[in-house]
């Protein structure tokens, strides 16, 4: 475990497995787009070399003695970022895709419009890597479902491109699903009262490594999460 000062209020979690091919790429672009914020990755056990990567690069990291899938890793570094009196968090993920240059929107829309979570989404202007035909059928069903379920549109709920203020990390570092999160985490923000917003981005396709959603995996991931949203909504009082 690697850690580094607090020299900021603003943290953004990395969280890593089998990395390796893109991880220093996804740092030098948090450096140039986003020096005035912390930055920590979050390795999930990976099995490749991503740990000793980040050890000889002396990159700021947390080491998970086992694997807890993004949800864990994620959910790690929120309790990080409350442990150390970050008032903004924001996720990135360590394949590349998100870009932090659009940090600086998305904060100014948490600033402007008082929100909670801001989420970075690609179907807004519809530009850049749009994923899969498959993948946005189930982006699709997945909006159509929290609209349904809590009054909200919220047009990319599977982004992993996340800004959080006080209010939503102190949540996620109490309740965060294990994996597959970022669609239910919406819908229990929204419950608890957050006030969530979406900013146009454009992503990139992977830089390395590969996705932990497989087609064998994604009968599983609709069902999983469609049930965990069903249920989050029923139980709200």
């Amino acid at each position: 475990m690697q850690m580094q000062t607090v020299k900021s209020k603003k943290l953004i979690i990395i969280p890593a497995y089998n990395e390796s091919e893109s991880i220093l790429k996804t740092i030098e672009m948090v450096k140039k787009a986003a020096p005035d914020y912390d930055y920590i990755v979050i390795n999930d056990c990976s099995k490749d070399n991503t740990r000793e990567i980040l050890v000889r690069s002396k990159v700021p990291y947390i080491d998970l003695p086992i694997n807890l899938g993004i949800g864990g890793a994620v959910q790690t570094g929120y309790k990080y970022a409350a442990d150390n009196g970050y008032q903004i968090a924001v996720q990135i993920d360590g394949d590349g895709q998100h870009d932090p240059g659009y940090l600086k929107a998305m904060e100014k829309a948490m600033a402007d419009k008082g929100l909670d979570m801001v989420i970075g989404s690609r179907f807004i202007e519809n530009e850049g890597f749009q994923s899969s035909r498959l993948r946005r059928l189930g982006i699709s069903f997945f909006s159509r479902l929290i609209r349904l379920c809590t009054g909200h549109t919220i047009t990319d709920p599977t982004s992993g491109l996340r800004m959080a203020g006080k209010k939503a990390i102190d949540l996620f570092t109490v309740n965060y699903p294990k994996d597959y999160p970022e669609p239910e985490t919406v819908v229990f923000a929204i419950i608890q009262g957050c006030r969530i917003g979406e900013v146009p981005v454009v992503m990139n396709e992977r830089q390395g490594g590969v996705s932990s959603i497989n087609p064998a995996k994604s009968i599983y991931y609709m069902v999983k999460v469609s049930l965990a949203i069903l249920m989050a909504r029923f139980s709200m009082k």
